[in-house]
């Protein structure tokens, strides 16, 4: 069982309603109203990001010739593109496309075989989004052949840059912008609405304003990627959602909202992050993300409708997939723990499909609650690795720091602090393995990997209720580094039952010896005791008898037209005991 632990301002099974979000706001570094503010005249200025004046002289240069944007495999880059093929179409930009490599053709990044194909259609520029700030090869073949570079990317840098004719990258050395937490689509934003603003200063009417139409997109990409929201990007991520509740949307983004049946006026950053971005992602991993950037491109809804129903049959393929490489990853984790498990798990099989490890590493840490790396073998025979990590160890850093103790075991690696790629060699995967975990326990060794469950306290029995429910929802929005809330508390099971094999379904009757009046105006006259729904997902197993303790979210359960308040449990244990 993972340990509960209290942030800082926890909320007590006392507390007043009214002040629950703010204690969350607290508990996160929030202490004033500004702070708390997503208006979008909070933003850091456009012009605050390092080389944005010099890509936009660079854009206008290009202004009458051929550009070629070249994006990313995932979520991140298919935004990123189509906000930049939108924006760039919208100033009147005479000839621009994009290209985007397949990650089994090509891999990761502006690679020369990838300038090669550009080079084909005769640009003048090539555009990286979300990727390029390790293309060292890739920039200086563009620039051999005569075709200048605009590197637009959020990834840390390597300690040699591409010599591209500009880079903006709120994570250059020496940056002194506020937010390196940036997604590519951010820095893509960042540079547009530059452009925009020169445009209209240069007599181009409304201009300035044509980014701002699409922070759908820039909110999509940002969730999607996992980018720490700290305020600048939960301002982007709001006002993102503000026009998308509004109706304001591309067709693409619509049409795959509505798979969720959540009516857009309730979207908030969990529908972009498991409705929307999972589906983009999905035909990256197995095929081809250009049908994504395609539906995001799209302005006619039928069109978009039927691209989105393709990418969520290709993410329907991608979950059976990922089932079986789950299991046999548990598996292979299960025997790995008799023996003690290292620090940095490292898990293979020559049979996974190397645009899925990465999901298999997410679930293998959530299960060992330590850095993983997940490998597969490419068409050439070397493995490729894609690592998530734990809050306090960087692996990105991490990878830095085996590739000076051993320079050449791995070839190219790349990421942020939590998510990293990587390749190897054949016949190197043992000698990683082994290093990465000493390297890890010599650079981080207080490094937590109990797994503990933060919890912001222990809600009243009254708060369980539909409308606090849609309040938390829309408090966010919530997402990486700016967690949605976790509670944990006492309960009395009512009823219970498994669903779809896997899945636990409760109702539950609070526990709480500090309930307040039933008749309290903030419990809508219902009795604070009353039985609430639970969902525990994949935990069916045990039946549970007598007092449990739960650490869970509140959230609203949308079904058949009808809304309810419903506990997403995290863990479930018998209170002060284990399952019956």
């Amino acid at each position: 069982m993972r340990p509960i632990v209290e942030r800082p301002h926890a909320v007590t099974s006392s507390a007043d309603l009214s002040r629950i979000v703010e204690q969350l706001y607290l508990s996160r570094g929030i202490t004033t109203s500004e702070e708390a503010s997503t208006d979008l005249r909070g933003l850091l200025p456009v012009g605050s990001l390092e080389n944005t004046a010099e890509a936009v002289e660079l854009l206008l240069a290009h202004r009458r010739q051929r550009i070629v944007v070249v994006g990313d495999f995932d979520a991140d880059g298919a935004t990123s593109a189509a906000l930049m093929l939108r924006c760039l179409k919208a100033f009147g930009f005479a000839d621009v496309s994009y290209l985007v490599p397949n990650r089994f053709d090509f891999g990761y990044g502006l690679s020369p075989e990838i300038v090669a194909v550009a080079a084909e259609r005769q640009p003048s520029l090539l555009i990286t989004v979300d990727n390029g700030i390790s293309s060292i090869d890739g920039v200086r073949a563009a620039r051999k052949a005569g075709i200048d570079v605009l590197v637009t990317d959020h990834h840390l840098p390597p300690a040699e840059l591409p010599e591209a004719n500009v880079i903006v990258n709120p994570n250059l050395p020496g940056s002194r912008f506020g937010s390196g937490n940036l997604a590519g689509v951010g820095v893509a934003f960042y540079v547009l609405a530059a452009l925009g603003r020169a445009l209209s200063k240069q007599g181009q009417p409304g201009a300035e304003r044509v980014p701002a139409r699409y922070l759908d997109l820039v909110a999509l990409g940002t969730v999607a990627d996992v980018v720490a929201l700290d305020r600048n990007n939960r301002i982007l991520v709001e006002q993102g959602l503000r026009r998308i509740r509004a109706g304001s949307l591309v067709p693409g983004l619509r049409a795959l909202l509505q798979m969720s049946g959540r009516a857009l006026e309730d979207t908030v950053s969990s529908d972009l992050g498991f409705v929307a971005g999972p589906r983009i992602n999905a035909a990256g991993r197995l095929d081809d993300i250009s049908v994504g950037i395609e539906c995001l491109l799209t302005d006619d809804m039928a069109l978009a409708g039927r691209l989105a129903g393709t990418l969520d049959a290709i993410n329907r393929e991608r979950q059976d997939i990922e089932a079986d490489m789950r299991e046999q990853a548990f598996d292979y984790v299960a025997r790995m723990n008799s023996q003690g498990l290292p620090a940095c798990v490292c898990v293979f099989d020559e049979n996974w499909h190397q645009g899925v490890v990465g999901l298999i590493a997410s679930r293998v840490r959530e299960r060992c609650h330590r850095p993983v790396v997940a490998f597969a073998r490419d068409g050439d025979g070397q493995l490729k690795g894609s690592a998530r990590s734990v809050p306090g160890v960087h692996v990105r850093d991490l990878l830095e720091a085996v590739n000076a103790a051993e320079p050449g075991l791995m070839g190219k690696f790349g990421g942020h602090a939590m998510a990293a790629g990587l390749s190897l060699g054949a016949g190197q995967l043992e000698r990683f393995r082994s290093l990465i975990s000493r390297t890890l326990l010599e650079r981080y060794p207080d490094a937590d990997f109990s797994g503990a469950i933060v919890s912001d306290g222990v809600l009243p029995g009254d708060a369980l209720t539909l409308p606090f429910a849609r309040e938390l929802r829309h408090s966010g929005p919530w997402g990486a580094g700016f967690p949605e809330p976790m509670w944990h508390g006492n309960f009395e099971v009512v009823e219970q039952r498994t669903v779809g094999e896997r899945h636990l379904k409760l109702k539950v009757r609070p526990l709480n010896p500090h309930n307040r009046n039933p008749h309290n105006k903030d419990s809508g006259g219902k009795s604070p005791h009353k039985v609430i729904d639970a969902i525990a997902f994949g935990q069916a197993g045990p039946v549970w008898r007598g007092p449990v303790q739960l650490a869970y979210r509140l959230d609203v359960n949308e079904f058949r037209g009808t809304s309810s308040p419903q506990l997403v449990v995290e863990q479930i244990a018998v209170a002060n005991a284990g399952p019956a």
